[in-house]
């Protein structure tokens, strides 16, 4: 399943806030939309949302109210977005497209429903206790790309056979790009590959990165899964064809935008506590599947 559809399976989540808190907000609800990516990348994730919330019967500007917020890949500014979401007063918000977005939103409420959409373990950095029973008011879907980083590397070793060392792109602002870095590192270490970390939390650094690669005569590059990186993904491409440098990427749609809006739709009628958190079993170039099961109760 493509990005696109993905992000169109989170709606329905938000549609499950339950019936008795719905009953007590105005007719309208409001769903704060809060994502790392840039503005720029809008149609790519919002289109699909919009399918996904319609699905479920929630209309924009007819049966439901969005108020959006993109860092525009400045994760500092990813706690006052959320911050002022949960002012308006929103009735659920969709962490979108990456950890950073869903810790800064999971940091400003403890009240209101969030359902996340990220590429990492959601346990690991605290935004849920365990995937079946998440135990907050958090739960979402995961891609686990952090596991696929051995299987990357090792097709990226097959494409740049000759290459001495490979270069392994992470932003130092994510937790979920550092643990891929991690792994990559560990898998290299398994085959006997070379690997040099290169850090890059904005755009200017992806320059400095590759100026690194190009001065160490780096031969090939791997790059995480990053909100930073999907929103550059031209730039990226760009600098590697200049450079002749073989890469491999976290997304296809740098040579694809996902689905948890079902789960948006769905946060309307249904706690988060209870909604198992939803796991994509990504193969290579992140063609995925995602499942959610609500609880018992429902």
């Amino acid at each position: 399943m493509r990005r696109r559809e993905f992000i169109a399976g989170l709606s329905s989540t938000v549609a499950a806030w339950p019936v008795a808190a719905r009953a007590q907000r105005p007719a309208m609800p409001m769903v704060g939309f809060l994502s790392s990516l840039s503005a720029s990348d809008r149609a790519r994730v919002v289109t699909p949302f919009h399918r996904g919330l319609g699905e479920e019967g929630f209309v924009e500007g007819r049966t439901v109210a969005i108020e959006y917020r993109f860092a525009d890949t400045q994760y500092e500014r990813l706690p006052a977005l959320a911050a002022d979401l949960v002012r308006r007063p929103v009735a659920a918000i969709a962490a979108i497209s990456g950890t950073p977005a869903a810790l800064a939103a999971k940091a400003a409420t403890a009240t209101i429903p969030i359902v996340f959409a990220i590429g990492g373990d959601p346990v690991a950095p605290g935004l849920v206790a365990r995937l079946d029973q998440p135990g907050s008011n958090v739960t979402g879907v995961t891609f686990y790309t952090s596991p696929l980083m051995a299987k990357r590397l090792e097709l990226l070793r097959e494409l740049a056979p000759n290459a001495g060392t490979v270069a392994v792109l992470v932003n130092k602002d994510s937790p979920a790009s550092l643990l891929e870095g991690t792994n990559a590192q560990a898998a290299a270490q398994a085959f006997g590959v070379q690997t040099q970390i290169l850090n890059a939390s904005n755009e200017e650094h992806i320059d400095d990165a590759f100026t690194a690669i190009t001065r160490n005569r780096i031969g090939a590059l791997l790059v995480s899964a990053d909100p930073l990186f999907f929103s550059n993904r031209d730039k990226l491409v760009g600098l590697c064809a200049r450079h002749a440098v073989p890469a491999s990427y976290a997304d296809h749609e740098k040579l694809v935008a996902c689905s948890a809006t079902g789960r948006v739709a769905r946060m309307l009628i249904a706690r988060p506590a209870s909604m198992s958190v939803g796991y994509s079993r990504a193969r290579n170039r992140a063609i995925c599947r995602w499942f959610c099961r609500p609880s018992s109760n429902l």
